[in-house]
């Protein structure tokens, strides 16, 4: 007995609710089919969507007149128009009219305060690039005053950054040794940096930045965890001060060199020095964060050691026992390198495709420092960011803090700003820039109003090089190691780690990817096992996404998922189907198809339904396109259904999807009458009555 009564309840209940089904059955009235009539209509008389060209031409318009009344902009005059164009490209005409006395004043110190920060890094970074240290002050020059022209961040700080520098080194130096042949590989560095930009305006401009996307978060913080060992191991050169040093990234070549170091010759000199100021460092950066008035504390710190270690050097000559130091860093502006740029060279594919992966990473790297880091900072609550525009590195951090102030930034006209600002400054010996999130924070605790910042820390660093190159002489070479050595901890995230293990193993297979690819590898092949194994999800995702069964709450006309709520009860000879995939397409088409043909087999060989299933409805809610091996399944599905007495009908398609129906003749094969606005009007018109009254859907 104890057995048989939950079956004998279960099927007293669906008896119940269809024989109450049945008896309402002619409660439909005309009426109310007429409604059902005309809300289908709505969707069958919806107007064409807009066409590949429209939506490339629309794109276009939208990221560079951000024009969104287009009557209102055909009646305005063309000087407006021109007007219009002009504050578009260039945001500064907006916001450059209201600048005041008093905005520059705060400019002023957080440019000074931003530049003693930049000074010694961009040096740094062009070391680890494998350049000369003043192509790294150059980067810091022209692209910040690009940026400031073009950018709508107010608090992005531009210039060089570790993880690029390293990117940079790691794939240049396999096609040209530095070492050997050090001008042309700065000349194939140049043209990097301008295949880059270009790469990253043409991302803006034409709304590509789905194509950053293909690097997971998972992936990020991963490869940003791995870059920041590698880049540590990196510096152990400078703290060591050896002469020759492998060009290698990977974990095992790095150990290698530096065991061969110690066998031949090495001066600890350097490393007690270099380690003295990275612990002088970290100490003011601890008191930074336990003191946000104290912010300035840090941010001057690298300065404050490239001068005091410099002294040191020049007055106990210590160069002359055994202290490695920079000596000529060669002054003066920026120097043209138009000529310089090699579209002819025979390492031109090699260079595109290093500026492709320069543009994406440059365009990603600070999306895992993002999410750890912005927790906003004031108020003590964690940061959303805006998932549908496109994150990159400049428009993470930038929109973080523009979060903050109340204020919005444009995701494509970011990436057209840094496109722009990394073109010029490929003809201008810089090569690439983008935004640092720890020099951004400085500029914003600094009090940064506008974007003149910027030009303020790219004047101080252009006067430095005019006037103060010649005091560079004697700093030590451990001195930059220890400033990047102090950045590197923001960089690996590790309770971001623990919460991807937590919520998706296979997401953690990537990051562990990432991680091990650039530890044991290189850069490249840690961003391929990443990008490889972030493609398998998607694939996985997309060759068998979940097809759910639907049912009605009791007493309300709402559907959902059987097996999410429990509650939820079959409609009697009607299967419900919601298809959970935004594309319908020849990945998943057969699939879908013969999992719906499977179910239908089985729901009819269930002893507990009493009534055969004469119906199916296919929602189509979650399902953004269809191509036409997806039609091509719903035909054969529709076919087969109709050979065994089974009617199909499709609830909620999306605009793509019904247009594409309607002009493959697919809605003419499986009737009119079988299209409808809601599930709800769908199961009205099998059951042809309503479960909880009319009115409802």
């Amino acid at each position: 007995m104890a057995t048989s009564l939950p079956t004998d309840v279960s099927t007293t209940a669906t008896e119940h609710v269809f024989h109450a089904e049945r008896h309402v059955q002619l409660q439909l009235s005309s009426d109310e089919r007429q409604r059902i009539t005309e809300r289908t209509k709505w969707v069958l008389d919806s107007p064409d969507p807009p066409g590949f060209r429209q939506e490339i031409l629309g794109s276009i318009k939208s990221a560079v007149f951000c024009q969104k009344n287009k009557k209102l902009s055909s009646s305005q005059p063309p000087l407006a128009c021109v007007v219009a164009f002009l504050r578009s490209v260039f945001p500064i005409l907006s916001w450059a009219k209201d600048y005041k006395v008093s905005m520059f004043k705060s400019d002023l110190l957080s440019g000074l305060t931003l530049a003693s920060l930049c000074i010694p890094q961009s040096i740094g970074y062009a070391a680890l690039a494998q350049l000369k240290p003043q192509y790294g002050l150059y980067t810091s020059v022209v692209p910040p005053l690009i940026y400031t022209t073009m950018g709508t961040s107010r608090e992005l700080a531009i210039g060089p950054v570790a993880v690029v520098s390293l990117l940079i080194s790691a794939m240049v130096s396999k096609v040209i040794n530095p070492v050997v042949d050090p001008v042309s590989y700065t000349k194939l560095v140049f043209t990097v940096t301008f295949i880059t930009g270009a790469f990253q305006a043409l991302f803006g401009l034409f709304r590509l930045g789905f194509l950053v996307d293909f690097l997971s978060q998972a992936a990020i913080v991963g490869f940003m965890a791995g870059a920041a060992i590698v880049i540590g191991l990196q510096q152990l050169k400078g703290l060591l001060a050896i002469s020759h040093f492998t060009t290698k990234t990977d974990v095992v070549s790095v150990l290698i060199a530096v065991i061969k170091s110690f066998k031949t010759s090495w001066y600890p000199q350097n490393f007690i020095l270099g380690c003295s100021f990275l612990i002088f460092i970290l100490i003011t950066r601890f008191i930074g964060k336990r003191n946000r008035k104290l912010f300035w504390l840090p941010a001057i710190a690298p300065l404050v050691s490239v001068i005091l270690s410099t002294a040191i050097v020049y007055l106990t000559r210590a160069d002359e026992h055994g202290v490695k130091i920079i000596k000529h860093v060669q002054g003066g502006l920026n120097p043209s390198s138009v000529s310089q740029l090699q579209f002819n060279s025979p390492h031109l594919r090699e260079a595109v495709k290093i500026g492709l992966v320069c543009a994406i990473i440059a365009l990603t790297v600070c999306l895992a420092k993002s999410y750890k880091n912005v927790t906003n900072y004031r108020t003590k609550k964690r940061l959303v960011l805006n998932d549908n525009a496109f994150i990159q590195e400049a428009v993470a951090v930038g929109r973080s803090f523009a979060t903050i102030k109340g204020y919005n930034m444009d995701g494509n006209k970011e990436m057209i700003a840094m496109g722009f600002m990394n073109i010029a400054g490929s003809m201008s010996s810089c090569y690439v820039a983008t935004g640092s999130f720890s020099r951004t924070a400085v500029n914003f605790y600094a009090g940064c109003q506008t974007a003149v910042s910027n030009v303020v820390m790219a004047i101080t660093v252009l006067i430095m090089l005019q006037l103060f190159t010649g005091l560079l002489y004697y700093t030590p070479v451990a001195i930059l190691s220890s400033i990047i050595l102090s950045a590197l901890p923001g960089l690996i995230n590790y309770s971001e780690a623990y919460n991807i293990w937590k919520v998706d193993k296979l997401d953690f297979l990537a990051c562990a990817g990432a991680f091990f690819g650039v530890l044991f590898a290189s850069v490249e092949m840690g961003l391929m096992v990443a990008v490889a194994v972030s493609f398998a999800k998607i694939i996985l995702n997309a060759l068998r996404p979940r097809v759910e069964e639907l049912g009605r709450l009791p007493g309300t006309d709402i559907f959902c998922e059987v097996d999410q709520y429990p509650v939820a009860h079959a409609v009697p000879g009607v299967l419900i189907i919601r298809l959970n995939s935004g594309l319908l397409c020849f990945t998943n088409a057969n699939p879908l198809r013969d999992r719906i043909l499977k179910w239908v087999a089985e729901e009819n060989e269930k002893e507990a339904i009493k009534r055969p299933v004469n119906g199916i409805i296919l929602d189509m809610s979650s399902v953004t396109n269809i191509d036409y091996a997806g039609i091509l399944a719903l035909e054969e599905t529709n076919k087969k259904l109709l050979s065994g007495g089974i009617k199909l009908a499709i609830a909620s398609p999306r605009w793509q999807v019904i247009h594409k129906l309607k002009v493959a003749k697919f809605v003419d094969k499986v009737g009119r009458d079988c299209i409808f606005l809601t599930v709800c009007e769908a199961v009205d018109s099998f059951v042809g009555s309503k479960f909880n009254g009319p009115g409802n859907c």
